[in-house]
């Protein structure tokens, strides 16, 4: 191999490094912010609450959207990320009301 090759494979190396620690994060994340919306489905099954909130919903659609800005990226990808979180959060608060 290369002196340029080696080097890109050990920049290579280091860049999936931090991508495997940011799935992690990603994870632990989702996981967190779902044990939150279950209990918010639960609160809301016990008083018999709507399953959904939509202008909620679009205040957060809107205020992701504001943040992809911010953090240069894509709004149409976060759109269809937070859309597609909404819908299961959704979901499981429909299974909850049952």
């Amino acid at each position: 191999m290369t002196n340029a090759a080696s080097l890109a494979a050990e920049i290579l190396k280091h860049h999936r490094e931090s991508i495997d620690r940011l799935d992690a994060i990603l994870v632990y994340t989702l996981a967190e912010r779902f044990k939150h919306t279950q209990a918010v489905g639960k609160l809301k099954a016990e008083h018999d609450l709507p399953p959904s909130d939509p202008s909620r919903e679009a205040r957060q659609i809107e205020r992701l959207e504001w943040l992809s800005k911010e953090a240069d990226l894509d709004p149409e990808f976060a759109k269809k990320f937070l859309t597609f979180i909404i819908s299961e959060v959704i979901r499981h608060h429909e299974k909850l009301q049952k």
